[in-house]
């Protein structure tokens, strides 16, 4: 049976609340980053997770190594504390969010010069349907 982890991480990024779920599925971490503007409340994440979670849009998988060990529900709390304390995401995440931002990136970029292409190919185009014109006139 194959196990999936998440978990989620809400912290300041000046100007606004962040948040980013990171999901750990068959040994492999990806990745999503929300941004919530003001500080969500409690229940307006829950809320958010119950309707957008499945519509996130997790960065590439990138490998990692997951621990599987049982633990005291007081150490669990007690880690969970000293989290909330901590701000940030973990290393493997940002390299996710950064794999996430590239490809992106790579789409944005194809997009645009196909886009620029056509222009050019139209723009063509009618050049030469104008020369035509332009000659079947004389």
């Amino acid at each position: 049976m194959d196990k999936t982890n998440g978990k989620l991480t809400v912290y300041f990024e000046e100007p606004f609340w962040v948040g980013v779920f990171e999901r750990i599925e068959d040994g492999k971490l990806s990745v999503a980053k929300v941004i919530f503007g003001a500080e969500p409340k409690d229940y307006e994440v829950q809320e958010y997770i119950q309707q957008y979670y499945f519509s996130l849009k997790f960065s590439p998988a990138v490998e990692t190594v997951v621990k599987d060990i049982k633990r005291n529900p007081k150490r669990m709390h007690r880690e969970v504390k000293k989290q909330t304390i901590r701000t940030g995401i973990g290393t493997k995440s940002q390299q996710a969010l950064k794999l996430q931002q590239e490809h992106n990136q790579q789409e944005r970029k194809e997009r645009n010069r196909k886009k620029k292409e056509a222009k050019e190919q139209r723009m063509f185009e009618l050049k030469q349907q104008k020369k035509r014109e332009k000659h079947k006139g004389h």
